[in-house]
């Protein structure tokens, strides 16, 4: 098993900041990749951000709704991922979940956080 914590949500103005964390721990073996989706009410979930942890490239992935606002970041000795979100909006409005995709003893997995709120005041 593999267990994924979030941290760092909370309210904040339009034009503010919020940094999220996520960690994994347990039976990891080897993480391909972080991220972060998000589902706000009545709404399907969409990614927000991912991170290859490829030592060699970093590829990241941006949501186009996102780009230039939010900043992803990892830490591969920490298994963690970060994102860093400025410029807020209150349709950032959202429940952020973190996603953590790996390999262990051959079979790939991907595990979920319990999510994190985020609420924009306008």
């Amino acid at each position: 098993q593999v267990q994924v914590v979030e941290s760092g949500g909370g309210l904040v103005q339009a034009g503010g900041s919020l940094r999220l964390s996520c960690t994994a721990s347990g039976s990891i073996g080897n993480i391909n990749a972080m991220g972060w989706y998000r589902q706000a009410p009545g709404k399907q979930r969409e990614l927000v951000a991912a991170i290859s942890f490829n030592i060699r490239d970093g590829y990241t992935n941006y949501a186009d709704f996102v780009k230039d606002r939010f900043t992803i970041s990892r830490d591969n000795a920490k298994n963690a991922v970060y994102l860093q979100m400025n410029s807020l909006k209150p349709e950032d409005t959202s429940v952020y979940y973190c996603y953590v995709d790996g390999r262990r003893n051959g079979l790939g997995y991907r595990y979920w956080g319990q999510g994190t709120q985020v609420t924009v005041s306008s």
